[in-house]
């Protein structure tokens, strides 16, 4: 990689948003930017459909491993950067023939600049030609071991052998605001990444029972929201104290309805928190069918207490699938660390599988409900959770 000096960023599925897509772009350059900030010496230049950087010497490594977690990012290239000439452009694309491995290559060009006195089938056949004659490699155009791209622009050709996937979607916070229902378990954060993904931003909400959740589990959840926060430069996350709730809930309802009714309650509390800080849908970590609150019963009748919107990304994911973006996304392993959230802690022998909101209804007029879930939202903590600084207390 030490020839290439330029990286050539692809925006993929920008290009399908009409009038918007000017947007979408300065959205997409502030947040790789926003990801190099510690590389004061890039420089960016922004065109129609692509994002260049220059690397001067910067560590290649570090700015692939960066730029794989911004979504927006179709995919990208490190290039060399030659005049754009002709002669410059067949002895740099030869070099890069000669250094790369295997027998087989295929020449890919496009012209920017339609000045150019050659077109792009013409540019293929000028570089092959020069590949072939001075050395032993063949053209297979179907599957070549390497696969040499030329970009002919009007002062520069950049010209690169290899394309690297992005992680595609929108550019994080284009599409406005949710408030992700974070537990500290596997599902809920692979769910505000995939809410990341489609430009939204994400703010949390987390329901401790102290003292019967610990510390430790507080923690375990202000971790992984600093994980995520690589993906949007920070995070807020609302830690909503639910234990005087929760035992009312235990209290007056009893066991089968109780896990329902602590969904309608963390529903109904996520609302308030999600209409005071503008955000305009709630999500969640659920999956159909996983747990007694999932039966499609469950989450009709918890559903039933809010108007807001709820994004569920993985509703029709089973654990495996789970569990496996979790391992990519590199979440796991802090999610499995053995700290009990409020929903397990109180883990309920007979969960009902359809409660009907008619019964839940008439369990929940047994206590001053409202008066709590007021409480709940007035009296939380919010704490302002970053990729790089993962404490910085902020109460709003």
């Amino acid at each position: 990689m030490g020839r290439y000096d330029t990286v050539l960023i692809r925006y993929g599925e920008l290009t399908t948003k009409g009038k918007n897509r000017k947007d979408f772009i300065r959205r997409l350059d502030q947040n790789i930017r926003r990801i190099l900030k510690d590389f004061p010496d890039l420089k960016y230049r922004r065109t129609y459909d692509r994002i260049y950087i220059e690397m001067n010497d910067e560590d290649p490594q570090i700015i692939r491993e960066r730029l794989q977690k911004v979504y927006g990012i179709s995919s990208f290239s490190f290039t060399e950067s030659v005049p754009s000439d002709l002669e410059a452009i067949k002895k740099a694309c030869l070099q890069i023939a000669v250094e790369a491995g295997g027998k087989t290559f295929k020449v890919k060009a496009r012209r920017h600049d339609k000045t150019f006195p050659l077109n792009s089938d013409g540019i293929n056949r000028a570089v092959a030609a020069e590949i072939l004659k001075n050395t032993e490699h063949k053209v297979d155009v179907h599957n070549p071991d390497f696969l040499i791209q030329i970009e002919v622009h009007a002062d520069r050709t950049y010209l690169t052998s290899e394309k690297i996937p992005g992680a595609g979607g929108y550019p994080t916070g284009i599409n406005g605001k949710c408030l992700v229902m974070l537990s500290g378990g596997i599902d809920s954060p692979v769910a505000a990444a995939q809410i990341m993904k489609r430009g939204i931003e994400v703010e949390a909400v987390h329901f401790a029972s102290p003292p019967y959740t610990s510390d430790n589990a507080r923690q375990k959840v202000l971790d992984l929201a600093g994980m995520l926060s690589i993906y949007q430069g920070k995070m807020k996350v609302h830690i909503v104290n639910f234990t005087d709730l929760q035992l009312a809930i235990y209290k007056h309802a009893g066991d089968p309805y109780a896990v329902t009714l602590m969904r309608r309650m963390m529903f109904r509390i996520a609302e308030q928190i999600a209409r005071e800080r503008g955000c305009l849908v709630i999500g969640t970590g659920e999956s159909v069918g996983q747990v007694a609150s999932q039966t499609l019963e469950s989450i009709a009748c918890i559903n039933a207490v809010v108007s807001t919107p709820i994004l569920r990304p993985l509703a029709c994911m089973d654990k495996v699938e789970i569990i496996n973006m979790a391992r990519q996304l590199g979440t796991y392993e802090t999610s499995i660390l053995p700290f009990e959230d409020c929903c397990t802690i109180f883990d309920p022998k007979n969960p009902v599988t359809k409660p009907t909101a008619e019964k839940a209804e008439k369990l929940e007029e047994r206590f001053d409900y409202r008066a709590m879930t007021e409480a709940c939202v007035r009296e939380r903590e919010t704490i302002t959770v970053s990729c790089e600084e993962e404490k910085q207390e902020d109460f709003l």
